[in-house]
């Protein structure tokens, strides 16, 4: 979304994206955000329950992970270079550029990159915002920010399935644009369903959506500078 042909960061329009977001969230949180929750809320099911479960954002991680590792296991049996092999083995830094080296070019690495520093970075959002989730609401008609908090009830925005789901998908359209408009899709129903539960307001999906799609361009352009 934010990235030129040649994988560089539109820093102008990121920019621009970044106020309009800003702009749009604290919006919903003083306006828009209970009646848009309440009419979502109409829609909930087992389906929203299902793709909350598949699409949950640690499966995202260990999936990327497992096929990442897959990947160099196999390049690293393949491989010819028997001085690695023998001697570089327990070297950490030196198996760790190894890894690097062998799997950065790989889809699976990529979309590893993107989830787990999305992961990262949500983690770091909900504990220093702090807001309450929508079942306080429900059942106490409250609302608020508490921060800095770890607890799950007071880590609302942004959302994790959401954030992460759009690094991962966001990045495939980006690997495959050919596929884009079903990942972009898919990516969105996966945001809708987390309202749709009662697990999040609307703008922090609307946060969470722009953080993965923001380090899906990162990811990108970060390990396509260094191939």
């Amino acid at each position: 979304m934010f990235l030129t042909n040649e994988n560089k960061i539109k820093w102008k329009w990121l920019l621009i994206a970044s106020v309009v977001t800003l702009v749009l969230v604290l919006t919903g949180i003083f306006w828009y955000d209970k009646p848009l929750f309440l009419f979502l809320r109409n829609f909930d099911g087992l389906w929203a329950n299902a793709i909350n479960i598949v699409f949950d954002w640690k499966n995202w991680i260990i999936l990327a992970g497992v096929a990442t590792f897959v990947v160099y296991v196999k390049k690293t049996v393949n491989t010819t270079d028997s001085v690695i092999k023998r001697t570089k083995w327990f070297n950490i830094k030196a198996r760790f550029l190894d890894f690097v080296e062998k799997t950065k070019t790989s889809y699976a690495f990529f979309i590893f990159c993107s989830v787990f520093g999305t992961g990262v970075a949500v983690k770091l959002l909900k504990t220093f915002i702090g807001r309450a989730r929508p079942i306080f609401f429900e059942a106490l008609n409250m609302t608020g920010f508490y921060p800095p908090s770890t607890e799950w009830a007071f880590n609302s925005m942004p959302s994790g399935h959401t954030a992460v789901s759009f690094a991962g998908l966001v990045m495939i359209g980006l690997l495959a644009p050919k596929y884009k408009w079903l990942t972009w899709s898919l990516a969105i129903v996966v945001g809708a369903s987390r309202v749709c539960a009662g697990a999040h307001w609307p703008t922090d999906i609307l946060l969470g959506a722009f953080v993965g799609m923001v380090f899906a361009d990162f990811a990108k352009s970060a390990i396509c500078s260094r191939i």
